[in-house]
């Protein structure tokens, strides 16, 4: 090694050791522009949203014309609370949710930083017991830089050289240059002590450590209030939200029960339209609660892991399990409704959970119809449904499932689709679907039309 080489390792040495010392310091505060929470892109679709409210409203007045005035008027208000009021509250607890995790991240990395210099406090407490309070690190560092610049090599090489001279003039020599050595280390350590301000002795250090962890204990203080406070708003919103869907559950009930009052084939679908969002966003807070608890399982490491194509779109595979399956169900769901369904080949849902596969499965047990528990993908449902006794055609039925070929209308181009039949109103028809939209998990609706396009599983 060069002695230029050594003299760079030196100085780096120094500055990492600088650069340690002078954290010490505290630090200072650049001040970041707020973020901005609304966009124009949030402000059209707030937009949005607000139109699309106010036109199925009027298309629902419409179609309850002539309705008794006070059943009309349950309808709208199912209506406003289930894609008005649920939904705003819903966004509310995400954002709630959202920051009370930040809160909280930022109240353990502020406790994070108070535990580092406590650290810090202790060894160097630590070090003080050894050494003393006055021992200064910057200038020993220093001298160490100032013998390796002189000599190329440290202190016991120089004494080496002195020792072994073999003349006179060697000697004399050796000694002046120690008396530079000393001079070159007093002048090189004032140097840095004035042009980098890093001279600063144990006990100075342990005063700035002190000054510091008050400073970080004022921060974790305010931080694990602020996380406190967070958590405590996000609770607050989704009891409200709670609230708000179990008076969604009172209120269908109550409707479901005068439906069957109502004369218009119109007024009808319209209720039962209603009927079906309300529900579809009681399944979606059900398997949202299941979603959680099943990623605590898999965090405490007491469930198995699955893998999983989505597809997108809504596609699935099967994954081969045994009984009792994904869904926690076992033993045969039974019974058929109507000439539909099969206990045949039931053994529980295999299918991957939060797919439309596990989501047609459950529903069709809800509704009393059995299914086999290895049909495939969705787009192979109507392939495979005739070899358990399954019924299947083009006609279809409250409780089928209905069977979309790969790339049909959105469906997967490799996996296909399923869904559920939920109610059949003349040439239309309503279907419910999971990860259709949204993605696992989320339960959506739509109506179709031309019925003889599709394929049904009975």
């Amino acid at each position: 090694m060069t002695k230029a080489t050594k003299a760079r390792g030196s100085r780096h040495a120094v500055a990492s050791l600088a650069a340690i010392v002078m954290c010490t310091a505290a630090a200072i505060a650049i001040p970041v522009a707020p973020a901005q929470a609304d966009t124009y892109s949030d402000l059209v679709n707030a937009r949005n949203a607000q139109s699309a409210s106010v036109q199925r409203e009027a298309e629902l007045r419409a179609q309850l014309d002539g309705v008794n005035q006070e059943l009309a008027d349950k309808i709208l208000e199912l209506n406003d609370l289930t894609n008005n009021k649920i939904a705003a509250a819903q966004e509310k607890v995400t954002q709630a949710n959202e920051a009370a995790a930040t809160a909280q991240s930022e109240a353990e990395t502020a406790s994070s930083r108070l535990a580092a210099a406590q650290k810090d406090k202790q060894d160097l407490e630590a070090q003080i017991e050894k050494t003393g309070k006055d021992y200064d690190d910057a200038h020993a560092a220093v001298a160490q830089l100032a013998r390796e610049e002189m000599h190329g090599s440290d202190a016991s090489d120089v004494m080496s050289v002195v020792t072994g001279a073999t003349s006179t003039t060697d000697f004399v020599n050796s000694m002046q240059s120690r008396d530079a050595l000393s001079r070159n280390e007093a002048n090189a350590a004032s140097s840095a002590a004035t042009t980098l301000n890093t001279s600063m002795n144990r006990s100075e250090r342990l005063a700035a450590i002190e000054k510091q962890i008050a400073t970080l204990k004022t921060k974790a203080d305010e931080k694990s209030a602020a996380a406190q406070t967070s958590a405590a708003t996000a609770q607050s919103e989704r009891d409200q939200l709670e609230q708000l869907r179990q008076e969604g559950e009172a209120k269908r009930n109550e409707l479901s029960e005068l439906v069957t009052s109502l004369d218009s084939q119109a007024a009808q679908q319209a209720a039962k339209s209603v009927l079906l969002q309300s529900e579809v966003d009681s399944f979606n807070s059900q398997y949202q609660k299941e979603q959680a608890e099943a990623a605590a399982q898999v965090n405490n490491g007491t469930q198995g892991s699955t893998s999983a194509n989505d597809g997108g779109g809504g596609g699935d595979t099967t994954t081969i399990v045994p009984s009792g399956g994904d869904g926690g169900n076992s033993g045969n769901s039974g019974g058929n409704s109507g000439g539909q369904g099969t206990s045949n080949g039931d053994y529980g849902n295999a299918y991957v959970a939060g797919q439309c596969t596990w989501w047609a499965y459950n529903r069709r047990q809800q509704l009393g119809i059995g299914t086999p528990s290895y049909l495939g993908n969705g787009g192979d449902w109507w392939r495979s449904a005739p070899s358990y006794g399954l019924r299947v055609d083009h006609n279809p039925e409250a409780g089928a499932a209905i069977s979309f070929l790969p790339g049909q209308d959105g469906a997967d181009g490799t996996y296909g689709h399923v869904a559920v039949v939920e109610s059949v109103n003349g040439n239309s028809f309503e279907i419910s679907e999971m990860n259709a939209a949204g993605g696992p998990y989320v339960v959506s609706y739509r109506t179709l039309y031309n019925s003889g396009q599709y394929w049904f599983v009975h």
